[in-house]
């Protein structure tokens, strides 16, 4: 498997995403720089990592969303390839339209990085394979602008079409109340396009697949990843 994860000037999960991808999903991963045109030839997953893109001016994510590359990202996703879109990676992609709705601000206004327990919606995606449906992960947190929102059309499709991938819950699997660590919309943490190939969610599998940082429960994500890749 060939991924590209695309560099933005602010961001600071590349490491980590290109280090998960190659440990877990033993992918070919290069790191692709915003003001590029092209993706590497066979690209099949993109990623855009975590950070504070363009330092969150305008909006996160608005300026990255109309970077350069984006217009092959767009591409790539139209054509079918996989697209994986991690905080401020979620955030660029509602900007860039490849994804509805969009990252509001905290409900406390203050920045949240912690542990957090999340609810796998659906097992039968790219990105969930390896998970079961209804399974609990616990995974790392970071952001400030992690409050998705959307119009009421908008949700209704969402949920309707099963296109949530992970909603914020507590180590039993309920969502709502304290579980819900900014706010978002039904407990969304996660959505996926009409397609189910391109997925943007705010917390950071990439940082769980290791025992020695404290979990393994994102390998998941990148184990559905490779298993995907070469089945197709």
């Amino acid at each position: 498997m060939k991924a590209a994860v695309v560099l933005f000037p602010g961001s600071n999960r590349e490491g980590d995403a290109v280090r998960a991808l190659r440990d877990v999903s033993g992918a070919q991963a290069s790191v692709v720089w915003h003001a590029d045109t092209d993706l590497p030839a066979g690209t099949d997953l993109v990623v855009l990592p975590g950070g504070f893109s363009y330092g969150d001016y305008l909006r996160c994510g608005a300026i990255a969303g109309r970077a350069k590359i984006m217009d092959a990202v767009r591409a790539h996703a139209a054509r079918g390839g996989l697209v994986l879109g991690i905080c401020n990676g979620f955030q660029i992609l509602c900007e860039s339209g490849l994804l509805p709705g969009v990252l509001m601000r905290n409900k406390d206004l203050r920045f949240i990085c912690r542990m957090q327990h999340l609810r796998v919606e659906r097992s039968d995606t790219p990105f969930t394979r390896a998970y079961d449906k209804g399974a609990v992960i616990k995974v790392a947190i970071a952001h400030g602008e992690g409050n998705y929102e959307a119009d009421e059309e908008t949700i209704k499709r969402l949920e309707g079409e099963g296109r949530v991938a992970v909603r914020y819950c507590d180590g039993h699997g309920v969502v709502g109340g304290l579980s819900n660590p900014n706010g978002s919309t039904n407990d969304i943490a996660g959505i996926y396009s009409d397609k189910l190939n391109v997925l943007g969610m705010m917390p950071h599998p990439e940082n769980l697949i290791d025992p020695l940082v404290g979990g393994i429960d994102g390998r998941g994500l990148f184990e559905s990843i490779a298993a995907f890749a070469k089945a197709a």
